[in-house]
């Protein structure tokens, strides 16, 4: 029971996702999802089809059956780009590689939609890259501003504060979320 809710945790942080996040978009209650994570409940597999779906996880994965893959090939011909996960409104991302557990880096093919502000900045550790493939978005992070274009990228720490918003239409990328690997013991 524990081990599906430590998967869920890995893959939501990876993510750089909060547990309000992945709850709203689940349709249940932070504090259930939090549960799910310490394993204090065991959940019945439609919740957990929910969260594998709002993960951009296959439900497999959750359970522990994908076996970790080492080498993930994503043939363009067999990305469904129609399956992407929402955000929040205005905003889908689609997870690369996402059979793959224990990874450093998490690659997504994220689109904002013009004129739909995150509802919150940002702010997850370790660090992000993102290169604009099209269309335009302002990205703030801290207190500056960010003008970025088609073949514009930006590396930067994830602690600090950031938002994205696209301007004068969607606006699409390569987002790449890299974590820290974690401690030794």
């Amino acid at each position: 029971m524990k081990e599906i809710g430590n998967r869920i945790r890995v893959v939501r942080k990876r993510q750089g996702r909060t547990l309000q996040d992945v709850a709203v978009q689940c349709g249940f209650t932070r504090s259930l999802l939090s549960m799910i994570e310490t394993g204090k409940t065991m959940p019945a597999i439609g919740t957990l089809a929910k969260i594998a779906e709002a993960l951009g996880v296959r439900l497999s994965m959750l359970l522990g059956e994908d076996g970790g893959e080492t080498v993930v090939l994503n043939r363009a011909a067999q990305t469904n780009w129609q399956a992407m996960t929402p955000l929040y409104d205005g905003a889908a991302f689609f997870a690369f590689a996402a059979e793959r557990t224990e990874k450093l880096m998490q690659p997504t093919f994220v689109e904002l939609q013009e004129g739909k502000p995150e509802p919150r900045p940002s702010v997850h550790p370790g660090e992000e890259f993102i290169y604009v493939i099209s269309g335009r978005m302002i990205l703030t992070i801290g207190d500056t501003d960010h003008d970025l274009g088609p073949g514009d990228s930006i590396y930067f720490d994830a602690e600090v504060p950031h938002a994205a918003l696209a301007v004068g239409g969607p606006c699409r990328q390569l987002v790449i979320f890299v974590e820290p690997p974690p401690p030794t013991s």
